[in-house]
This record gives structure tokens, C-alpha cells and sequence, in this order.
């Protein structure tokens, strides 16, 4: 049986310090290990990823392929079924707001998808934006209900309609703005 007194680290586990600019003779002396003069031998001197000195770099040079909707996803808040049941007793329905008000997501966060890891011991009813199958199923079997939020069918719709609200205010402002020149 090992011995805590015994125990020791595992070879090259342990470095000894490396002390710079202290002569030639210790190896790191004159440019302490950072090369010659320059931006690079300077601290906080480094070159961003990709900088080629001012040359047309080659992410530039090459073409851009396709498109990707990384702007317009929709991040959701995720929850299981198992979780459900550590809620207050006294709940029965369960939103995003009453979630967040338990601690299970962060506030301000409208969009979330009920996962089915674990299980329910009781009745809810439980609006999201999302269900997977098996969460639906076992909260329909503890006698609950699903409700799927309108405005999450279609993150799309959502987007637009805010974009239309902020276009006609534009164009409403800029009226008035034009009237009273007039």
C-alpha cells in the first residue's frame, strides 16, 4: 500500500524556473528567448491570426461560397421534464416567466424547447415555444397539457414583423420630419 510520504510527481512534472536575461552562460540571456528586435520581442507584441504585414492576406483573397442563417437563429432555453418536478408544489402551469422566477433559465429568455430526460410525478400544464416527442408524451401521461407559443412557430415571422414595425416608424418619422420643413 502506498504511503502518503512516499508519493512523488511523475518525472518532468516539475520544471525549473527558466531565468532570462541573466547572461549567456544560462542559455537565455541578451534577447531572453524572444528572437531579435521587432514587434514580436516586445510585450503585448503579437500579430493578429492571419496578418501577412500589409499583403492582400488569403481569407481576403479567396471568394466567399454560400450563405448560413447564424444571424437569425433562434437560441432556446432548454429544459427536461425531470426538472419540472422540482418546481413549487402550488405551480401548475409553467411558463418561460415562471421558470426563470425557479432559477431553471435566464430571465428574458422567451424561447424554450421541454426535453423528456426524466420524469413527472404530476400534472402540468406547460407552455414553449418547443416539445420533443417524448417530453409531450410524459407530460401528457402525468395528466398535463402542452401548449406551443404561437410567436415560436415561426421565428421568421417574428423577425419580419419587427423589422416592418421599425420600417414604418422610419418612414412615419421621416414624414413628419419632411412636413414640418414644409
Amino acid at each position: 500500500m502506498m504511503k502518503l510520504h512516499e508519493m512523488t510527481n511523475v518525472v518532468g512534472a516539475v520544471h525549473r524556473k527558466k531565468r532570462v536575461g541573466c547572461g549567456e552562460g544560462g542559455g537565455h540571456g541578451k534577447t531572453s528567448g524572444r528572437g531579435g528586435k521587432g514587434q514580436t520581442a516586445r510585450s503585448g507584441g503579437s500579430i493578429r491570426p492571419g496578418f501577412e504585414g500589409g499583403q492582400m492576406p488569403l481569407y481576403r483573397k479567396l471568394p466567399h461560397r454560400g450563405f448560413n442563417n447564424y444571424e437569425f437563429r433562434v437560441e432556446y432555453a432548454v429544459i427536461n421534464v425531470g426538472d419540472l418536478d422540482s418546481l413549487d408544489a402550488s405551480i401548475t402551469e409553467v411558463t418561460a416567466d415562471v421558470l426563470a422566477t425557479a432559477g431553471l433559465i435566464r430571465g428574458g429568455t422567451k424561447a424554450v424547447k421541454i426535453l423528456g430526460n426524466g420524469e413527472l410525478s404530476r400534472a402540468f400544464t406547460v407552455t414553449a415555444a418547443r416539445f420533443s416527442e417524448s417530453a409531450k408524451v410524459k407530460i401528457e401521461k402525468a395528466g398535463g397539457r402542452t401548449v406551443q407559443t404561437a410567436e415560436a412557430l415561426d421565428a421568421n415571422a417574428i423577425s419580419s414583423a419587427a423589422k416592418a414595425s421599425k420600417l414604418a416608424a422610419f418612414k412615419a418619422a421621416k414624414a413628419a420630419k419632411n412636413s414640418s420643413k414644409a
